[in-house]
């Protein structure tokens, strides 16, 4: 059948309507998904059971194409899930990403000409600092299939990972085809290896390799672990080459023992300025450059002062607290995460700033007990997981009366729902402003100001 596409759904792909008859002769509405098409270009599909109300079809032909349509770059665009959206021009990304954000905040009553233009890169690929790829059951290194977190497509190579993760990323991958290693085989719960994180600081060069297995790399391994170490001892950027265990059924790259194969457990980084160290299971923004945009953004929407307090909310490890602290007067950061705040800490101490208080807690009790012992803040900013803060803790942040909160989202929809929450407590917004930190997929980050 020939159908147009009219919008797009929340995963980048296209989304189409059609009428078909059933049985019975009665006209019955079938709702497609059609990855890797566009608004507005009509395309012919192939439907198995059209009789369903909804169905997944693969475009066999773009009929009439958009203008925005442009050649995909990567050769694994048509089956990895890394990316949805090289075939379609960055122009174009960027100006849906801007309506997609206006469209959420006036759901929920907002005016949508606060929402400035998206901003985007100049050089919108090599952008990401970390990766983490996974094991095939025959030791192939790749991303998932899109749509499909059964099968891994290999890999020869990633377009938005940094060239210097992609040679090492490889150099990995041939190891483990040299010394026929199994992959991880997840319904049996069986195999070796499951995932390989490797992570880069663009502004120091150095990179941290961890490889999780469900074994020890030493005993039967010996032989070819002393082989990893050696090929990639060539790589001199390589300052962290891990070894994960994992024996849990849980699909995660997280680690029960934590192997040192080669060079320290962590890698430095910079960001605005600052100094961070970074382990295995560090939060840290995936795209530094877009990243230190977020933080002078931040900057300049909220106006810090030297005579202020400020409570830096899902501080991690103080991204943002680092180049906040240096412009107001005290600073305290709340993080669910233990590890995180240890770090905060140390990173604090490594940047010489003296004017920092981190607690582990998660933020709904956190601010209870920073506010008894930190006093009101002045400016509060939060930077929250997908899910968004949540309205008890929006509305703590409303009891709290700062003058001023600066909101760092990574989803606009959550974003939206959570500052309705602060309209009781006299709150208005005065400007948002996305940043794309992920070209080719459907993210879009955001910072906005808000004023009592």
């Amino acid at each position: 059948m020939v159908v147009e596409v009219n919008h797009l759904d929340n995963r980048g792909s296209g989304r189409a309507a059609t009428w078909r008859k059933n049985e019975l002769g009665n006209e019955k509405k079938l709702k497609l998904t059609i990855p890797r098409t566009l608004p507005g270009e009509k395309v012919k599909v192939t439907v198995d059971q059209p009789e369903r109300k909804r169905r997944k079809a693969v475009a066999d032909e773009i009929i009439e194409s958009s203008l925005e349509r442009v050649e995909a770059p990567c050769p694994h665009f048509d089956k990895c899930g890394g990316c949805v959206w090289q075939h379609w021009s960055y122009d174009g990304q960027l100006h849906y990403k801007t309506d997609h954000v206006k469209q959420l905040l006036e759901e929920q009553g907002f005016d949508p000409t606060l929402v400035k233009e998206t901003i985007g890169m100049e050089e919108p690929w090599r952008y990401r600092n970390k990766m983490e790829f996974t094991f095939s059951e025959e030791g192939d290194l790749g991303l998932h299939e899109q749509g499909n977190w059964r099968k891994i497509i290999p890999l020869e190579t990633c377009l938005i990972a940094g060239e210097g993760m992609v040679e090492a990323t490889m150099a990995v991958s041939q190891w483990v085809k040299d010394h026929q290693l199994p992959g991880y085989i997840k319904d049996m719960h069986e195999g070796l290896l499951r995932h390989l994180m490797v992570r880069q600081s663009f502004a120091t060069g150095e990179i941290m390799l961890a490889i999780v297995a469900t074994e020890s790399p030493d005993g039967r391994l010996q032989t070819a672990v002393d082989d990893l170490v050696e090929r990639i001892g060539r790589f001199p950027n390589v300052k962290s080459l891990l070894w994960l265990e994992n024996t849990d059924w849980a699909d995660r790259a997280q680690a029960e023992k934590i192997h040192l194969l080669a060079g320290r457990d962590y890698i430095y980084d910079e960001m605005a300025g600052y100094r961070f160290r970074l382990w295995f299971d560090t939060f840290f923004q995936t795209n530094p450059a877009q990243a230190e945009k977020l933080v002078e953004l931040a900057l300049e929407l909220s106006q810090p002062r030297y005579s202020e307090k400020m409570i830096d909310l899902f501080c991690g490890v103080g991204t943002f607290s680092l180049p906040f602290a240096s412009k107001v007067k005290k600073l305290a950061g709340i993080e669910i995460v233990e590890s995180s705040i240890e770090s905060a800490k140390r990173n604090a101490q490594d940047n010489g700033l003296l004017n920092t208080t981190f607690l582990a807690k998660d933020a709904r009790k956190g601010i209870d007990q920073m506010l008894e012992s930190f006093g009101k803040p002045d400016l509060l900013m939060l930077d929250p997981p997908r899910s968004g803060a949540g309205g008890k803790v929006m509305r703590r942040i409303g009891r709290a009366v700062p003058n001023r909160i600066v909101y760092v989202s990574c989803n606009p929809e959550s974003f939206a729902e959570d500052i309705k929450e602060l309209e009781p407590f006299g709150y208005t917004l005065k400007v948002v402003q996305p940043v794309d930190l992920f070209p080719h997929t459907v993210h879009v980050e955001i910072v906005a100001i808000l004023e009592k």
